[in-house]
């Protein structure tokens, strides 16, 4: 496997209602979408997801296009590669950006796939047919409106709720929430937006029995984790805080979390994600995958990684059509009675829409080894 042909599309596309968390408001997203050809023709593609302001990691859409451009794709192109594992020690001395190396780590994993004859859920060693899919609902601007939401998506069928927090919106919103829903399955996301100064408060959601808190204090913070989790009885689930298998390993040990939430773009791809399950898995650490409102090829990689053994949580693989009039993918990605049915074809799974591709394509480039 050696690629020679990678193009870069930038897409923009609209998002069906606005996303807000304690980092801002979204509903045009840019992105990017890699395209990516071997020696023997097969084309593989992958997903670009950071989005283009610096809040939920340091990296941005443009900073994902200057590594991709200067330093990754010519690194990886006439590479001999025998396994897509073999991408994270090219990347090696390239430090962070996760992002933009998941972008394209995901197009070789997915010829990989092709070229072998598997799916690529049989490709990182996956074995669930159906994966269990919950819901990630942004801040409302009424509890009724929150409540109406929460119903809805109960009523497709989805497994569990997860609701953005932030301070000033976290008790009452529970208590709310627990009030119209007293047995669902609820979590809590505050994307780092307390501090150890709220222990007090945060005991609070002891009461309301929920799944786990996520990422409650500093976004590169483990020792603080530690601490707080020492005084709660609510698991915490750590996501920005893990970006790499050594991240887990750290966390794991210092007793940081009850849970971690994988995100293939947040830890550089799909070799790291499996090993950070790997080690998850051997220390009794439940996983599920989180999301980064992805299109749908990357909505497709979560599909695949999620039918590894240890996620055994609802992860935030919701439907296409939860977040886009349209997905670059056929057939888009459905949910029946909360479950996603993992794709039996090779390779990604799902038809790549070209014509969509182009239609939301602000900009493209086209890099061949010279």
């Amino acid at each position: 496997m050696k690629l020679v042909e990678v193009t870069i599309y930038q897409l923009e596309m609209c998002m069906k209602t606005p996303f807000t968390t304690s980092l801002g408001t979204m509903q045009n997203k840019r992105f990017l979408v890699i395209k990516a050809k071997d020696e023997s023709g097969v084309i593989g593609w992958g997903e670009g997801v950071a989005f283009e302001e610096p809040s939920y990691t340091e990296e941005t859409l443009k900073t994902s296009l200057h590594m991709l451009e200067d330093f990754l794709i010519p690194r990886l192109l006439g590479q001999q590669l025998t396994h897509p594992d073999e991408v994270y020690e090219h990347f090696l001395p390239i430090r962070r950006n996760n992002m933009a190396k998941a972008a394209i780590e995901g197009t070789v994993w997915d010829i990989y796939a092709q070229l072998t004859n598997q799916t690529l859920a049989q490709a990182i060693g996956g074995t669930a047919e159906k994966i269990e899919v919950g819901i990630s609902i942004g801040l409302q601007p009424t509890d009724e409106q929150l409540i109406a939401t929460i119903q809805g998506f109960l009523t497709q069928g989805y497994k569990r709720i997860k609701v953005k927090i932030k301070p000033g919106k976290d008790i009452a919103l529970i208590r709310t929430i627990r009030e119209a829903f007293p047995t669902v399955p609820l979590m809590a996301d505050a994307n780092s937006s307390y501090t150890l100064d709220d222990i007090e408060l945060l005991k609070q959601l002891d009461e309301f029995q929920l799944m786990m808190i996520e990422q409650p204090l500093a976004h590169d913070d483990l020792i603080d984790h530690a601490t707080l989790q020492q005084q709660i009885q609510t698991p915490i689930c750590l996501d920005e805080s893990i970006t790499s298998y050594e991240d887990a390993r750290k966390a794991i040990q210092l007793g940081s979390c009850g849970v971690i939430n994988i995100k293939i773009a947040r830890v550089g791809g799909i070799s790291e994600a499996k090993r950070i399950h790997d080690i998850c898995e051997r220390h009794g650490i439940p996983v599920w995958c989180g999301g980064m409102l992805e299109a749908g090829i990357g909505r497709a990689q979560n599909v695949a990684l999620t039918s590894l053994s240890n996620f055994t949580m609802p992860g935030d693989t919701a439907a296409s059509e939860r977040y886009w009039h349209e997905d670059i993918i056929l057939p888009e990605v459905t949910v029946e009675d909360g479950y996603i049915t993992v794709p039996t074809t090779t390779g990604l799974g799902y038809i790549i829409n070209e014509q969509a591709i182009e239609k939301y394509c602000i900009e493209k480039k086209v890099i061949k080894k010279p």
